[in-house]
C-alpha cells in the first residue's frame, strides 16, 4: 500500500530510521540484514561511529537545507536516485563518502536531518503542502489577505534568523 501511495504522489517525509526503512535493507554492525520496504532505491550499512553535527547541504530544488544529523548508518543511493542535497565542507550526509544527503523520489523525502527540519527549511514544508493539495484538489493557488502576508513575512524573518544561527554553529 505504501508503494502505491508513493507512486501516486502522496508526499511523505522520512527522517533517520524511517529513511533507512524506506530503503532496500539495513545491514547491522554484526552483519544481520534487515529488509526494508524499498520505496527508495538505497541501502544502509550500520557503523560503530555515529555521524553527528550541524549540517548545511545544497539542493537545486530547495536551496540551502539546514539541520542536524545524528546517525550511525551509512546510506548509499542506487544509480538514478536523486539525493535531497549535496554536502560541501563539514558534515557527512548519507555516508561520509559521496557528499550526498537524503533522497528525493517523486514526493517522498528521506533525510538524516533532525532538529526542526521543517521550521528551518520552509521551502520543504511548502513542497509537501503543495504536493498534498495538488494531489487532493488538482491545483494549489493559495489566497492571501494583507494580514496573512504580514504574518508570513514575520515567519519568513524568524525562519531566516533560525537558519543563520544553525548554519553558523560548529559541528
Amino acid at each position: 500500500m505504501l508503494h502505491e501511495l508513493a507512486d501516486d504522489g502522496v508526499p511523505m517525509l522520512m527522517i533517520c530510521g524511517l529513511y533507512q526503512l524506506f530503503g532496500e535493507y539495513f545491514e547491522t554492525v554484526d552483519g544481520t540484514k534487515l529488509e526494508g520496504i524499498s520505496i527508495i532505491r538505497s541501502y544502509t550499512v550500520g557503523r560503530d561511529v555515529r555521524m553527528i553535527g550541524n549540517l548545511v547541504e545544497h539542493s537545486e530544488l530547495f536551496g540551502d537545507i539546514i539541520g542536524y544529523e545524528n546517525h550511525s548508518g551509512q546510506t548509499f543511493l542506487r544509480e538514478g536516485v536523486a539525493p535531497l542535497g549535496h554536502v560541501d565542507g563539514e558534515g557527512t550526509g548519507n555516508n561520509g563518502e559521496d557528499h550526498t544527503e537524503g533522497a528525493l523520489v517523486n514526493h517522498v523525502i528521506g533525510t538524516y536531518m533532525h532538529g526542526s527540519l521543517l521550521p528551518k527549511n520552509p521551502k520543504i514544508s511548502d513542497f509537501l503542502i503543495r504536493a498534498a493539495a495538488e494531489r487532493r484538489y488538482g491545483e494549489f493557488a493559495p489566497q492571501f489577505t494583507d494580514e496573512t502576508r504580514e504574518q508570513l513575512a514575520h515567519l519568513d524573518e524568524t525562519a531566516a534568523r533560525a537558519r543563520e544561527v544553525a548554519a553558523s554553529r560548529p559541528r
